[in-house]
């Protein structure tokens, strides 16, 4: 994938077929420390210790519908191929937590990309789940939960379009800043 954010994408979907009702993300991009992290956990169904083995290997995939799981063995090899490591723990019931670390000035680390496009795509596919986004650069930091907007919107159905736009462009505006501080 040529976006970090399109793994993000990928693992919050998972997330969501897991039942989860509450995914929290949280990117941390330290700057002086040249790491960036991405922690994506949830309240899901959980993986069994057999799954969990296997979930990093490209010929696994619990789906019927092809052969193949490409998301969580393409980030792995993204992450060492940038001198970081990928991490999964997960249990049955209780759910489970991705967390991937990259050296941030690797020349082969991809891009974060658009973030506010996947948050607003996320929150849009989500039911009886809620999202925390969370995003830290250095000693910054931005957050925002679905359940925050819909108090703030009262009666007004997150998922209008108006709505999720706004989402998206105030996400982006909000890391952009924490960028140019």
């Amino acid at each position: 994938m040529k976006e970090l954010s399109m793994h993000i994408l990928d693992i919050a979907m998972n997330s969501v077929k897991a039942n989860a009702s509450l995914i929290e993300i949280e990117i941390m991009d330290s700057i002086k420390d040249d790491v960036l992290k991405i922690i994506i956990n949830d309240n899901g169904n959980g993986m069994s210790k057999e799954i969990l083995n296997q979930v990093t290997n490209p010929f696994y995939t619990t789906r019927k519908t092809r052969k193949v799981g490409l998301g969580l063995p393409m980030l792995k090899e993204a992450c060492e191929r940038c001198n970081g490591n990928l991490t999964i723990d997960s249990t049955i019931g209780k759910g489970t937590k991705v967390e991937c670390c990259f050296e941030r000035s690797n020349i082969d680390r991809a891009p974060l990309g658009n973030i506010g496009d996947t948050i607003m795509t996320i929150i849009n596919s989500l039911v009886d789940c809620e999202l925390i986004y969370k995003h830290k650069v250095d000693m910054l930091t931005f957050s925002v939960s679905t359940t925050e907007i819909k108090e703030i919107l009262e009666n007004v159905d997150i998922n209008e379009s108006s709505v999720l736009l706004w989402i998206k462009e105030y996400i982006n505006e909000n890391i952009k800043n924490l960028y140019n501080y």
